[in-house]
């Protein structure tokens, strides 16, 4: 059985025995606490799809703007769908990882729910945010099969699913730096997430030290939607919300580098810990911090890399030239 070293914050580091078999946490046991929360994101889902329908039969969304061909939400709506799809992911994925911060950080005793409630919740939020990545680049693909109506099925399948699912495929402006940024979130997400459930074969520690890597895929999650997320291409107040919601991320993930629970992980003195641990860790809170002031100096001073709305166009009859942005 696989044993963990377990720091007391009082008092000298203690071992912990691994969970036996028979409390073991089981993925088919979350799958099915996730039901309530899977529920509430297709609640939350539908709300911004009717809300894009919405925008864009007025003539506001944003989306129009960039690709004018795509004015007509009833013909659109899988494209819409994705893109709603891709914002309750965001929002899950945001929700999951200030938990996972909160959980990890020194705060957890001066919340009012018990820890572990809140890690059931952290880890049904994570299969939830799961299966919204999958749905928003499914939709994608969905809408791509639509659209190369001229061709064969199996080109047709084969072309949607590559474009939307096989990194470097898809070929066009944005999207092709876009896309592999968003399957690269898609990729990790998916083991990392899972690791949890094995942690008893590959052990605590090893698991620990892959799941911190789940802020790699928020990092891209919101990276891919700055670049091709046409509702927050403009210098808009979209796009600056957007970059208001990682601060209490960046300051909670600041305040988990600077003050960790576990005593292993203090920055302690270079010859106790190791000059390149000890590096590496005082590295991670120093761009923690420009991280923070990065996001407040975009916040404050409104440049948040956003572009100018252009003016009304006619609707173009060759969606080619502009199957482009999300």
């Amino acid at each position: 059985m696989q044993q963990e070293m377990t720091p007391d914050n009082d008092g000298p580091p203690v071992r912990e025995a691994a969970a036996p078999a028979a409390t073991r946490v089981r993925l088919r046991a979350d799958l099915r606490a996730a039901l309530p929360d899977a529920a509430a994101a297709v609640g939350v889902t539908a709300a911004v799809f009717a809300f894009l329908w919405s925008r864009v039969a007025s003539g506001d969304s944003a989306t129009v703007a960039v690709m004018p061909f795509m004015d007509d939400p009833a013909t659109y709506w899988m494209y819409l769908l994705s893109q709603a799809f891709g914002w309750s992911g965001l929002l899950w994925a945001w929700g999951t990882v200030m938990l996972g911060l909160l959980l990890s950080g020194r705060l957890t005793g001066r919340l009012a729910a018990s820890r572990a409630a809140l890690e059931r919740w952290h880890r049904t939020t994570s299969l939830t945010t799961m299966a919204l990545m999958f749905a928003h680049a499914l939709m994608f693909a969905a809408e791509l099969v639509r659209y190369e109506a001229g061709l064969g099925w199996a080109e047709r399948l084969w072309g949607g699913f590559a474009d939307a699912f096989v990194p470097g495929w898809y070929d066009s402006g944005t999207g092709e730096l876009a896309i592999p940024i968003g399957l690269g979130a898609l990729y990790l997400a998916v083991p990392l997430g899972l690791l949890f459930y094995v942690r008893h074969r590959i052990g605590p520690a090893t698991w620990r030290r892959l799941h911190r890597c789940v802020i790699v895929v928020y990092v891209l999650s919101v990276w891919h939607t700055l670049l091709y997320g046409t509702n927050v291409w403009y210098g808009e107040w979209p796009r600056t919300v957007l970059w208001l919601l990682q601060l209490p991320v960046a300051v909670l993930l600041l305040a988990r580098l600077w003050r960790p629970a576990r005593r292993s992980e203090r920055l302690g003195a270079p010859r106790r810990t190791g000059a390149l641990a000890w590096a590496l860790r005082g590295a991670g809170r120093v761009v923690a911090a420009a991280v923070v002031v990065g996001l407040v100096a975009v916040v404050v001073s409104g440049h948040d890399g956003g572009r100018e709305r252009p003016k009304p166009q006619p609707p173009s009859s060759a969606p080619d030239d502009h199957h482009d942005p999300e």
